[in-house]
Parts: C-alpha cells; structure tokens; sequence
C-alpha cells in the first residue's frame, strides 16, 4: 500500500521532468499521461486498501537516529483524499487540452511547457501531502504546493497576475509558520515528529500544537484573517483556479487539522470553540461578499471560501465530541472538490465560448449550450447542498452533529443556526444567478458564442455525474 502511494506521489514529478526535457508539442501529451498513471495508481491503491479491510498502515520513509523526519500513511481518510486529488487533477488535464488553444475567446494561449509540469508537480505534492504522517513531511509539501500555485497564479506574466500570485505566496508563507511552531514544540516535548504523536503531548503543549496548526490551515484554506489571496488568484487561468479552489491549494488547510484531530487522542474544547467561532464568521463573511459579485468567478471565490469554513466548522464541533460532523467535514472535502471543479470548469467554458465570465450579460446558456447549461445548474445545487444532489448529504452531516452537540453545549446552538441561515441565503443567491442565466432566450453575448471542444464536454459530463454520485462514493468509503 505505501508503495503505490509513493507511486502516486512520484509518477507526476517524474512526467514534469519528462516535461522539462520534452519539446512543447509533447508537453500536453506528457501531462495527460502521467495524470493518468497517477490515477490508476491510487485507484489501484483504493482497491486493494478496501479489499484488505481498510487496515491502517505506516511506514517512516526518512529518519536521523531514532528520529521519524518524513514517513507516509495510508488510511481510510487519505485514500478517500488521495483519489479526489489525483482524479481531479487528471480531469483539469484533460479539459485543459481544450482549454488552450487559439479558439479560446478569452485567453487564445496554447498552454506553455510550464503550465503542464507545475500542473503535474502539484498532483504530486499534493498526493505527498495527503499521504505524509509528520509534521514535516507536511510542511515540505506544503510549501511545494504554495511554489505551484506561485507559478501557476502568475501564469500569464501581467503585472495583475504576477502580484496576485506573491500575494498568495507570502500569505500562505506567513501562515505556514504556525505548522513550524507545532512542529518545534511537538519535537522538543516527545523527540519525533510524527503525527501520532500529539496524542502523548500534556494538555497545555496540545492546545498550542493544535492551536499552531489551526492558524497554518487558515492560511492555505483562504479562511479570516488570511483570506485576501484568495479572490486575487482568480487572475490563473480557469483550469488552475478550478484545482487551487476545488482539490490543491484550499483543501491543503482543512486536511492538515482534520489529521491533527485524528492524530491528538482527544482534543482540548479551546481548539474547538476558536476553530467554530472563526468559521461562522467566515461563513458570514463570504456570504456578503457573494452580493456585489458579477464576474462568476469571483463569486465562486468568495464561495470557496464559505464551503471550506463549513468543512472547519464540522471538524472543530468534532472537538465537542461529534464523530458524525467529523465526518462529514471529510466527505464534504471529496463532494465539494467535485462540484467546485464543475463549477469552475464551467465557468471557464463561458469563457472559452462567449469571451466573457459576466453574470449580467450571460442569458439563454441552456439554449445556446446544453451542456454548460445543465452543469451550471446542477454546480450551484450541489454547492448549495440541495437534495440528492452531494453537497447536501455532507452538510446534513455537519449540521446534524452540530445540533447533537449542542445539547452539552447550548452556545454552540446559536453558532450552529447562523451557519444554518447561511446556508439559506447561499442558495437563494446562487437560485437567483440560475433564474437569471440558464434559462430563456440567448443573450447576443451567449447567441455569438463558439462551440466547445469535445474535451471540455466530456470532462463536464463526467464532474456532473459526480457531483450527483461524490456523496454515495464518500458514504459508502467512511462508513
């Protein structure tokens, strides 16, 4: 088992290599392939994991002494992780194919050598980073995935573009102190940096271990107070903003505190109080900030930003003792991978096709574009969380333990109805964008837009069917 997820980890940086090496027509050809192999290796890995009982296993890969540096483990939440993040980042391989190309209304570039191999080393650090079992082996991948989404952000080379992605650089830098201090203080109290470890810290060191790692997944997850990159980064080419939003970049945050709860042996209720507290106001916050949005993909910004403050909400009520809003927090990370890649993913479709992501003027998609038309549609149900679409399933998770707990805890009520009547008002303004550009005659802007490679269709297609499915799959793997 830890040697197809090793597989899983290299394979991509060994098809970015081959990149390097390559002519640019090859680029292309190089990634698609490498993602793929990449793919069938943590399927391969699910399979045999599931066929084996699920049973945990943990291997050190680097040690000074008796001292574990890096090691890898698999387990139930890493492979259900793992395949969300190498299946994600086959498909944005696929679609960009299509994506690139001198028909693209927006941006007629044939995708350079670089795009395909930084594509490529972020399906592996973030592969490496799902499947690391110590702190350190965190924060190596953590900072490759922040020199990815660097060069990724910046892909275009405009002073807008090239500010934005130092922007992301520096804040995610700044918040990745917080996992260097965890670190520290949990080699100087046990003498390892392993995970498991944390379970044999003293009260008073685990609540700043957690504490330290807490603010590091803000960080990266684009939660307040380091939330400002976020919106930036929609400066990337479409594709690069579906996987920073959807499977890399944001979900590096919720996953790194969703391991740490695992790993503590019960976590102290101060972690979890601050962790529900700032996610409500996050939740509130990105929910004002949806309002004065036209351009559709900063409103999906702003809702990246909200559903991953849901997945923090789940994990800190799991502190009060709710197995069942842990995971669900878990299984909204796969859902909500699947249905903000679609969303995205159509939101560059619009751009390929019509020239343009503004809301105001994009009527009549279902008309001029089945395809984008029902995918835009079921996105914005499964980012919602309407039934059976996934995103509801997973919510329901969240809410139900927050309601179960806060019977020993009657604060917590307050907190868990706030996030509720978000959720509300998150999926009126999202119906209201529906009503408004999905249905009815086509606008002149959508009825001049060109026909969409068969590529782009087919990846659509599949990321809709899985945004139906996502939560059955996720359901079934957690239990």
């Amino acid at each position: 088992m830890i040697d197809l997820a090793l597989a899983t980890i290299l394979l991509p940086v060994l098809g970015a290599v081959l990149i390097a090496l390559a002519p640019q027509p090859a680029a292309k050809s190089i990634c698609r392939f490498f993602a793929g192999l990449a793919l069938l290796s943590v399927l391969y890995l699910a399979y045999g994991f599931a066929a084996g009982g699920k049973v945990a296993t943990e291997r050190a890969f680097i040690t000074l002494g008796d001292v574990e540096i890096v090691g890898f483990a698999v387990d139930t939440v890493s492979v259900l992780v793992a395949v969300a993040v190498v299946a994600i980042g086959f498909l944005v391989a696929i679609y960009s194919g299509g994506y690139f190309d001198v028909g693209n209304r927006e941006h007629a570039d044939i995708g350079r050598r670089r795009f395909w191999a930084f594509l490529l080393v972020f399906i592996g650090a973030m592969a490496g980073l799902v499947f690391t079992s110590t702190l350190v082996g965190q924060l190596v991948f953590f900072e490759i995935t922040g020199a990815c989404s660097w060069a990724l952000i910046g892909y275009y080379e405009k002073p807008k573009a090239l500010a934005s992605a130092l922007k992301a650089l520096i804040i995610t830098h700044i918040a990745s102190i917080g996992l260097y201090v965890a670190a520290s203080v949990l080699f100087l109290d046990t003498g390892t940096f392993s995970l498991s470890a944390i379970a044999q810290l003293p009260t008073g060191a685990k609540t700043v271990v957690m504490l330290a790692i807490l603010v590091a997944a803000w960080g990266k997850s684009a939660q307040l107070p380091f939330h400002m990159w976020l919106p930036d980064a929609m400066e990337a080419p479409t594709p690069v903003s579906a996987y920073l939003h959807a499977a890399s970049m944001v979900k590096v945050g919720v996953y790194i505190f969703a391991r740490a709860l695992m790993s503590s042996g019960g976590t102290p209720e101060i972690v979890g109080w601050v962790g529900t507290i700032m996610a409500v106001v996050t939740l509130v916050y990105g929910f004002v900030m949806y309002l004065p949005q036209a351009d559709l993909k900063r409103l999906l910004a702003y809702s990246t930003i909200t559903q991953l403050a849901y997945i923090f909400l789940g994990l800190s009520l799991s502190v009060f003792g709710s197995d069942l809003a842990f995971k669900g927090a878990i299984a909204h990370i796969f859902n909500h991978a699947f249905a903000k890649t679609l969303f995205f993913l159509i939101a560059g479709s619009l751009s390929y096709t019509a020239g343009t992501r503004m809301l105001p003027v994009l009527r009549g998609i279902l008309a001029k574009s089945p395809v984008i038309g029902i995918g835009f549609t079921v996105a914005a149900l499964a980012i919602t969380g309407v039934p059976p679409f996934s995103g509801f399933f997973s919510k329901f998770a969240i809410f139900a333990g927050g309601f179960r707990v806060a019977d020993a805890h009657p604060a917590l009520m307050i907190l868990v109805v706030v996030a509720l009547l978000e959720s509300v008002g998150s999926f009126a303004w999202f119906l209201k964008w529906v009503g408004w550009s999905v249905p009815g005659k086509p606008s002149e802007t959508m009825a001049a837009a060109a026909p969409l490679p068969a590529s782009m269709r087919l990846v659509l297609i599949v990321l809709i069917v899985m945004a139906v499915c996502s939560s059955f799959v996720a359901t079934a793997w957690l239990g």
